[in-house]
């Protein structure tokens, strides 16, 4: 049976509610998780800084060996770099940057040299721009101080953390929704999956749960071809006899209302594809976890594709679902 997507004559009083524990968590503790985050980017920075001696000397050898710290060097220059800018700038392989800023690595596929001649010449458009405002050092022959490159790496630091912070605010409410989940659920005696089971998300004992599991799901294409699609709660609830399968949760929360009307579609293509591969044999249920900005529009969206939700603020409806 429905739990909240067939009581719409709740939904106005649900999102109010919904906005201000989000509103109260954020004053209360999103600086919290900002500033921690900042703290060790700027360690990670001071640390940028002394293998490129106080970014003097770029060489290929340090992005070689660490290309990680990519991002930390677009945001050292005046003005900060988006990566387009930097390969248009540069005149270097979009792959290449992308991959070195997405996955921290370098192509595998090119050559050494060719790798070698794209570095360098992000390290001189680097160099050249870098700001004269925070690394003061650099038009002078004394050198850095520690409380100079303290001071420059505190302000790129918070050059890289405002550029995610949403990213930043967005995982630190996960964390908490999902550890919110699991002391609910650890109070009526369910236990957590051991890290790197081998259980996989059908074949879990009754009376357990997992956080982001992958399951395996048909392409949609026609084909047997198959993709992992990860869901943030998997709880086998304690009634389940073989065969059944659990009860899969998705974490939500949102600080606005306009993003959750664009990510609504995700929700709605993760559940098909579930619903296409399983739902043949025997129903999967697959149900929002919210907190914050959820609008009716969302919520009516969410409701006409069958998905159904908890409220943060009301997590004992999950007993509704059989917990």
């Amino acid at each position: 049976m429905p739990v909240n997507l067939d009581k719409p004559h709740l939904w106005k009083a649900d999102i109010a509610r919904s906005v201000d524990m989000y509103n109260d968590w954020f004053i209360n503790f999103a600086p919290t998780a900002f500033r921690e985050t900042r703290i060790q980017t700027t360690k990670d920075v001071e640390e940028t800084l002394k293998s490129t001696e106080n970014l003097t000397n770029i060489r290929p050898e340090i992005l070689r060996k660490w290309p990680g710290v990519l991002p930390t060097l677009r945001m050292s220059t005046c003005p900060p770099l988006a990566v387009d800018r930097l390969i248009g700038l540069a005149g270097v392989s979009s792959s290449m940057v992308k991959r070195m800023e997405k996955e921290k690595q370098l192509p595998v596929r090119m050559a050494a040299a060719d790798i070698d001649r794209e570095l360098v010449k992000m390290a001189a458009v680097i160099e050249r721009l870098a700001d004269p405002d925070i690394f003061v050092w650099m038009k002078r022959s004394a050198p850095a101080t520690e409380v100079e490159i303290h001071r420059a790496a505190t302000i790129v630091a918070d050059r890289l953390c405002g550029s995610v912070a949403n990213p930043i605010i967005r995982n630190a409410q996960e964390q908490r929704q999902l550890a919110y989940i699991a002391n609910w659920l650890e109070e009526r005696g369910y236990s957590q999956l051991p890290a790197r089971s081998n259980v996989t998300f059908d074949t879990m004992p009754p009376g357990t749960y997992s956080f982001r599991m992958n399951i395996p799901v048909t392409n949609g294409e026609g084909g047997d071809a198959s993709i992992n699609i990860p869901v943030d709660t998997v709880v086998m609830r304690k009634s389940a006899t073989k065969g059944d399968y659990p009860l899969l949760i998705e974490a939500k929360s949102a600080g606005d209302f306009t993003n959750t009307n664009k990510r609504r579609k995700e929700e709605a293509q993760k559940v098909n594809q579930l619903r296409a591969t399983y739902g043949h044999i025997r129903p999967i249920e697959f149900i929002l976890f919210l907190c914050g900005y959820f609008d009716s529009g969302y919520l009516g969206y969410e409701a006409a594709e069958g998905i159904d939700w908890v409220w943060e603020h009301r997590i004992d409806d999950l007993e509704g679902f059989g917990l």
